[in-house]
């Protein structure tokens, strides 16, 4: 009589479903090294020149990347942000922060210390990998797309952009997307203003609009 094999674990289980997921998000933390790497020897440089900054460590760069998903109907079923949180941990390869409102709102129905969002915040090769798969991937992915504009940064060389659903990111299914989810973005860099950070962008692949 064959010798019955034990049932894995759960832990065990969880381990092995997510182990594509860990060998997806090492091959992109590779290619974010790629696009940092390419900053460094061919980016920098070409800043230098256009900028007329002489002084390397001068020249401007990306700080961090934030991502921020507001669910408004977390205020009426908290369960709605569950979700929410699972796809912005799939797109970014982090754990998200759960927001919560800061004062109480009666006409929208917020009590202060309420859940209403989920944010993400991007440093050093996972920033440059979220990067370079945003403008190589998923905004191509948009539904008419013209590129971006250029007037939304804010005046101190940061740079915002809305999408309107999460689905333009490949690492979200389909099928199990209950309801669409808008999220900002938001760059920070180092530049001084609006014109250095333009550049910037532009020389990382921003596809803004003529």
């Amino acid at each position: 009589m064959a010798e019955k094999q034990p049932k894995p674990s759960k832990k065990k289980q969880q381990a092995d479903e997510a182990a594509p997921a860990n060998e997806r998000a090492r091959a992109n933390l590779k290619e974010g090294s790629r696009l940092k790497q390419r900053f460094q020897k061919e980016v920098a440089p070409a800043l230098m020149k256009e900028l007329e900054v002489s002084n390397p460590m001068a020249v401007p760069r990306l700080h961090k990347i934030v991502i921020n998903m507001g669910v408004g109907e977390a205020t009426q079923n908290a369960k709605v942000l569950d979700p929410a949180v699972n796809e912005l941990g799939q797109i970014t390869g982090q754990k998200p922060v759960v927001t919560r409102a800061r004062k109480s709102i009666a006409a929208f129905k917020v009590r202060e210390n309420m859940p209403i969002g989920a944010m993400v915040t991007l440093r050093g090769d996972r920033m440059y990998e979220f990067f370079d798969r945003l403008v190589n991937v998923a905004l191509p992915r948009v539904r008419d797309f013209r590129g971006v504009s250029t007037k939304s940064f804010d005046g101190r060389g940061n740079y915002t952009i809305g999408l309107r659903d999460q689905l333009i990111f490949p690492e979200i299914d389909y099928a199990k997307v209950e309801k669409l989810k808008g999220m900002n973005v938001t760059i920070v860099t180092t530049a001084h203003d609006d014109n250095q950070a333009r550049t910037l962008l532009r020389h990382l692949g921003m596809p803004f609009r003529a």
